[in-house]
């Protein structure tokens, strides 16, 4: 039976539907040796599928187990499943997984910080999807770029905000500590915009020197080295089904 390539890609365990849809339309998506185009459907029964020049396995295959973990993402490492440019990717970190995994939303490149990785592709579009509110909490170090400022750091990047014209819900800030031309906050945000605190802090007058992202909800990076990853327990792949 024909489904949308989008859907055949998310219940294998490739990504998730709106990951797919970019996918597509980046032409990593062959049918029968044709790159796809988005909105194509195909039979996985019937049709070869190709991901990046792999192809899925058939209908009716053995499916990958469910694989659930966090990793500690260093800088330097971008968030997605291959790069034009040759810099290194989240995937090189887990390469010891058999399963085909993948990222479960995005970091970019110059921050670090807990990153979900995993194969359930009904998992990532429910916590990928903009209805989904969970709070995301950074450590935030930043440089005044004018001097310290009459108001402070925390109540600047707390007052609601605008990006791409779209008006930000107020983030969540608590000031950690001091520094002589900074400090140092945690910033729980619940949206997901594209390098969203750095462009925060641009319309406040700060430059960011690091951001480390330290929870997914209840969910705590705590003391796990940069570079590794744990499985998720139990309990904690219940409470992101829960969200």
């Amino acid at each position: 039976m024909k489904e949308r390539l989008q859907k055949i890609l998310s219940e294998q365990g490739i990504c998730s539907r709106r990951k797919a849809e970019e996918y597509i339309k980046e032409g990593a998506v062959k049918v029968n040796g044709i790159t796809a185009i988005l909105g194509e459907s195909a039979d996985p029964a019937l049709d070869e599928i190709t991901f990046f020049g792999k192809p899925l396995p058939a209908a009716g295959g053995q499916a990958d187990k469910k694989i659930y973990i966090m990793l500690n993402k260093p800088r330097g490492y971008v968030t997605t499943l291959s790069d034009e440019a040759g810099r290194r990717t989240v995937l090189d970190l887990v390469r010891d997984i058999p399963e085909r995994i993948y990222p479960v939303g995005r970091l970019d490149m110059h921050s670090e910080g807990l990153l979900l990785m995993t194969n359930d592709g009904e998992l990532t579009n429910r916590l990928t999807h903009p209805s989904h509110k969970v709070y995301k909490t950074y450590l935030l170090n930043i440089l005044y770029d004018n001097g310290c400022p009459g108001v402070p750091a925390e109540t600047l990047l707390s007052r609601p905000m605008t990006i791409d014209g779209i008006r930000l819900a107020p983030a969540k800030c608590r000031r950690v500590t001091d520094l002589d031309d900074g400090c140092i906050l945690t910033v729980s945000i619940r949206e997901g915009k594209n390098r969203q605190i750095r462009r925060m802090c641009t319309q406040c007058g700060f430059t960011v020197r690091s951001l480390k992202r330290v929870a997914v909800g209840r969910l705590l990076l705590s003391d796990l080295p940069s570079g590794t990853y744990r499985y998720l327990t139990d309990e904690e792949v219940s409470y992101l089904k829960s969200l």
